[in-house]
């Protein structure tokens, strides 16, 4: 799993060894030069500075890596199917990866020994419902789905139902994610939890949020829309694929204060892997002390 974390930190690992190019001496890098490489590494500069303040004039990696544990203060969700069905509500705006993260959730969950089925919620765009229904052939589980512009709430409803009837265990339902309303996005996302505690008083059991990680301090603030509307349990980081700098990750755990359940590595159906704040943090200091004996 490290691995794959690395790998997704590759642009902001490639990044950081460019700042403290034969910098380290005795294990020790100067305070200016870890301020300039988290800057590089993309967390949001106020966050910088609040990490560096804490910071001596040479610092060494452990020292950096209590501090920035104090700034990742959320740690990794982890799912845990405790009840029947087991209701997992996604969030986020259209274009994060929304469909996508559910189609590799449900391949990761039936990899476990799960039982899955699918809610095509998004019936705003029929695009999302065949992407949907794709993902549901590929897998071989059920899907529950409507036509376009038909009531998303009664699809997880039908989908918490079914899941019940059917004795399966892990019910994954689709949103759709348009902001230019706003006002109508967090009506439909209440009635969506309403109505699905109508099929299940425990529903949804776990409402993830689906964040693009390239998009920084926007994803932030589209974060907070959907923590105000439906009530967010945890974050799902996309497109973390080696192309993005990973120190946004910093910036929105710190700013919502929810765990991250899964990171995003790749394109693959398995690249959908557990979030470990302790592992990513060890991927980048060990871009920062290249020499360290603790580097693997």
């Amino acid at each position: 799993m490290f691995g794959l974390i690395k790998k997704g930190l590759e642009k902001t690992r490639n990044l950081i060894r460019e700042v403290v190019r034969g910098e380290v001496v005795e294990q020790k890098l100067p305070r200016e030069v870890v301020e300039e490489a988290l800057i590089e590494a993309d967390i949001d500069y106020d966050l910088v500075e609040q990490i560096v303040e804490k910071l001596p004039a040479q610092v060494k990696r452990e020292k950096l890596k209590q501090v920035l544990l104090q700034f990742f203060p959320a740690e990794g969700g982890r799912l845990e199917i405790d009840r029947k069905p087991y209701s997992i509500l996604i969030v986020g705006v259209n274009g994060v990866g929304k469909t996508t993260t559910i189609g590799k959730l449900a391949h990761r969950l039936l990899k476990e020994g799960h039982s899955v089925i699918l809610g095509a919620g998004d019936t705003f765009r029929a695009a999302a419902i065949e992407q949907l229904s794709i993902w549901a052939e590929k897998l071989g589980v059920p899907i529950v789905k409507t036509r376009q512009g038909h009531d998303p709430a009664a699809v997880a409803f039908d989908t918490i139902k079914k899941a019940e009837a059917r004795g399966i265990e892990v019910a994954i339902i689709d949103t759709a994610g348009r902001l230019h309303n706003k006002a109508h996005l967090r009506e439909e996302l209440a009635k969506i939890v309403r109505v699905s505690k109508k099929a299940d008083p425990g529903a949804p059991s776990l409402t993830l949020l689906v964040i693009d990680g390239t998009q920084g301090s926007s994803a932030v603030n589209q974060a907070k829309i959907f923590k105000e509307s439906v009530g967010v349990d945890g974050i799902v980081i996309t497109k973390l694929d080696g192309s993005a700098k990973g120190g946004s990750l910093f910036t929105i755990v710190n700013q919502l204060q929810l765990p991250i359940y899964f990171v995003g590595v790749g394109e693959g159906v398995e690249d959908l892997v557990p979030f470990d704040r302790e592992e990513f943090i060890e991927g980048i200091l060990e871009a920062l002390y290249p020499e360290n004996p603790q580097q693997s």
